[in-house]
Protein backbone atom coordinates (compact mmCIF):
# COMPACT_ATOMS: atom_id res chain seq x y z
CA UNK A 1 0.00 0.00 0.00
CA UNK A 2 1.22 3.22 -0.88
CA UNK A 3 1.68 6.19 2.05
CA UNK A 4 -1.71 7.69 1.87
CA UNK A 5 -4.44 6.15 3.09
CA UNK A 6 -6.90 5.60 0.15
CA UNK A 7 -4.59 5.06 -2.36
CA UNK A 8 -3.59 1.28 -3.03
CA UNK A 9 -0.57 0.11 -5.29
CA UNK A 10 -1.66 -1.71 -7.79
CA UNK A 11 1.64 -3.00 -9.14
CA UNK A 12 2.11 -4.27 -5.81
CA UNK A 13 -0.65 -6.18 -5.26
CA UNK A 14 -0.99 -7.69 -8.85
CA UNK A 15 2.99 -8.99 -7.95
CA UNK A 16 1.70 -10.21 -4.72
CA UNK A 17 -1.32 -12.08 -6.38
CA UNK A 18 0.87 -13.64 -8.55
CA UNK A 19 -0.29 -12.65 -11.80
CA UNK A 20 0.61 -10.66 -14.70
CA UNK A 21 -1.02 -7.63 -16.26
CA UNK A 22 -3.59 -8.93 -18.45
CA UNK A 23 -4.55 -11.55 -15.86
CA UNK A 24 -4.83 -8.66 -13.23
CA UNK A 25 -6.50 -6.03 -14.97
CA UNK A 26 -9.07 -8.06 -17.28
CA UNK A 27 -10.75 -9.03 -14.02
CA UNK A 28 -11.70 -5.77 -13.72
CA UNK A 29 -12.28 -4.88 -17.41
CA UNK A 30 -9.51 -2.72 -17.35
CA UNK A 31 -7.00 -2.83 -21.15
CA UNK A 32 -3.16 -4.18 -20.62
CA UNK A 33 -2.42 -1.03 -21.68
CA UNK A 34 -4.35 0.92 -19.62
CA UNK A 35 -3.65 -0.99 -16.11
CA UNK A 36 0.35 -0.70 -17.61
CA UNK A 37 -0.68 3.28 -17.33
CA UNK A 38 -1.99 3.15 -13.57
CA UNK A 39 0.93 1.03 -12.82
CA UNK A 40 3.21 3.65 -13.57
CA UNK A 41 1.84 6.22 -11.67
CA UNK A 42 -1.44 7.54 -13.89
CA UNK A 43 -4.07 8.57 -11.60
CA UNK A 44 -6.54 5.68 -11.36
CA UNK A 45 -10.32 6.87 -11.41
CA UNK A 46 -12.17 6.08 -8.02
CA UNK A 47 -14.64 3.42 -9.74
CA UNK A 48 -11.49 1.89 -11.26
CA UNK A 49 -10.01 1.73 -7.80
CA UNK A 50 -12.93 0.91 -5.78
CA UNK A 51 -13.34 -2.23 -8.66
CA UNK A 52 -9.62 -3.22 -7.86
CA UNK A 53 -10.13 -3.34 -4.35
CA UNK A 54 -13.39 -5.41 -4.16
CA UNK A 55 -11.57 -8.32 -6.96
CA UNK A 56 -8.14 -8.13 -5.71
CA UNK A 57 -7.90 -7.50 -2.05
CA UNK A 58 -11.43 -8.15 -0.86
CA UNK A 59 -11.75 -11.33 -3.34
CA UNK A 60 -15.33 -10.69 -4.65
CA UNK A 61 -16.53 -12.02 -7.51
CA UNK A 62 -18.15 -9.28 -9.02
CA UNK A 63 -19.82 -11.88 -12.32
CA UNK A 64 -21.79 -13.29 -8.85
CA UNK A 65 -23.24 -9.80 -7.77
CA UNK A 66 -26.70 -8.76 -8.22
CA UNK A 67 -28.99 -5.47 -7.63
CA UNK A 68 -30.91 -7.98 -5.30
CA UNK A 69 -28.12 -8.58 -3.12
CA UNK A 70 -27.47 -4.91 -2.25
CA UNK A 71 -30.96 -4.30 -1.94
CA UNK A 72 -31.78 -7.11 0.34
CA UNK A 73 -28.09 -5.81 2.75
CA UNK A 74 -29.55 -2.44 2.97
CA UNK A 75 -33.24 -3.42 3.74
CA UNK A 76 -31.56 -5.76 6.70
CA UNK A 77 -29.29 -3.00 7.60
CA UNK A 78 -32.24 -0.32 7.96
CA UNK A 79 -35.01 -2.50 9.45
CA UNK A 80 -33.27 -5.61 11.41
CA UNK A 81 -30.03 -4.54 12.58
CA UNK A 82 -29.53 -6.67 14.50
CA UNK A 83 -30.51 -9.76 12.38
CA UNK A 84 -27.52 -8.02 9.97
CA UNK A 85 -25.23 -7.69 12.68
CA UNK A 86 -26.27 -11.84 13.34
CA UNK A 87 -25.86 -13.03 9.96
CA UNK A 88 -23.18 -10.64 9.21
CA UNK A 89 -20.87 -12.44 11.76
CA UNK A 90 -21.92 -15.82 11.25
CA UNK A 91 -20.79 -15.35 7.41
CA UNK A 92 -17.30 -13.80 8.38
CA UNK A 93 -16.98 -17.42 10.38
CA UNK A 94 -18.28 -19.48 7.85
CA UNK A 95 -15.44 -17.88 5.54
CA UNK A 96 -12.71 -18.46 8.44
CA UNK A 97 -13.75 -22.33 8.77
CA UNK A 98 -13.74 -22.08 4.96
CA UNK A 99 -10.39 -21.10 4.34
CA UNK A 100 -8.78 -23.21 7.64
Amino acid sequence: MNAKANEIDPKEIRKKLGLNQQQFWSRINVTQSGGSRYESGRSMPKPVRELLRLVHVEQIDIHRIKREDFEVVEYLKKHDPDQFKTLKKAAQQARKSEKA
